[in-house]
């Protein structure tokens, strides 16, 4: 299991992480030299730091070059440095993160699993850890659900699923600032489908489950990560009162297809 730095390391390097790519951005200029040098700047910060600090680990980010040598290793770090690069590049957008967190072979009765996970909201000032995860918030009571969304492409199984509960769709960026408003109690509901990658949900999923939410892919099944192939179809994060609410709309909604 976790030693008590790991969860601390993850904060820490996410939080760091974060304030490098504020500064970047507080310097301007054009927006897509921006996010290069955002994806390329936080990635080799976060190399360096685990190099230096677990130098035994492997690590999986979405920058770097996938060896495949962390499918025979025992700890890998799984990292986005800039989750959400085009709100990053949009000035007074604050819906993106950078997304630190450790997977163990030893978790999991030796079938590996997220052991530690952190997620920065560096342009909210916030950062969510599994050192500090406390459990969902109540609910707002007299409200229709609330699921958050991608703002330019929600699959048409989340937006059929919506219309069967009757829900909200609340528009948001990065998976990291999406899965954040359902454990800050904003919304209640990510439920994506279309494919994303590991890096992309890992350190938002270890804190979800750390703060007590329900996390499956849509079919109900565990959520596995490093995997020979990084790619992730699917994901639902909910609070656990709901899951069998949306489990079940998600097999009309995918029954009807």
């Amino acid at each position: 299991m976790p030693a008590p730095d790991d969860h601390a390391l993850a904060a820490d390097l996410a939080e760091r992480a974060g304030r490098l790519l504020l500064d970047l951005r507080a310097n301007g200029g054009d927006p897509d030299a921006l996010r290069k040098a955002g994806d390329r700047q936080s990635h080799e910060f976060l190399m360096a730091e685990l190099a230096a600090a677990r130098p035994g680990d492997a690590v999986l980010s979405e920058e770097g070059t996938d060896g495949k040598a962390r499918l025979s290793a025992d700890r890998v770090w799984i990292v986005d440095p800039l989750d959400g690069t085009r709100e990053f590049g949009e000035a007074g957008r604050d819906d993106w993160a950078v997304h630190v967190a450790l997977w163990a072979r030893e978790a999991s009765a030796g079938a590996g699993d997220l052991i530690a996970g952190a997620v920065a909201l560096p342009a909210q000032g916030r950062v969510l850890s599994t050192a500090s995860a406390a459990g969902p918030a109540p609910r707002v009571a007299q409200r229709p659900l609330r699921m958050v969304v991608s703002r330019t492409r929600a699959s048409q199984l989340v937006k059929d699923v919506a219309a069967r509960l009757q829900a909200d769709l609340v528009p948001c960026g990065s998976a990291g600032a999406k899965v954040a408003t359902v454990i800050s109690g904003e919304n209640d509901v990510y439920l994506h489908s279309g494919g994303f990658y590991e890096w992309d949900t890992a350190a938002p999923v270890a804190v979800a489950r750390a703060s007590g939410f329900h996390v499956s892919r849509i079919d109900g099944s565990p959520v596995a990560y490093n995997q020979q192939d990084p790619l992730l179809p699917d994901i639902l994060v909910c609070r656990p009162a709901i899951a069998d609410l949306l489990l079940n709309a998600i097999g009309e909604a995918t029954y009807a297809i």
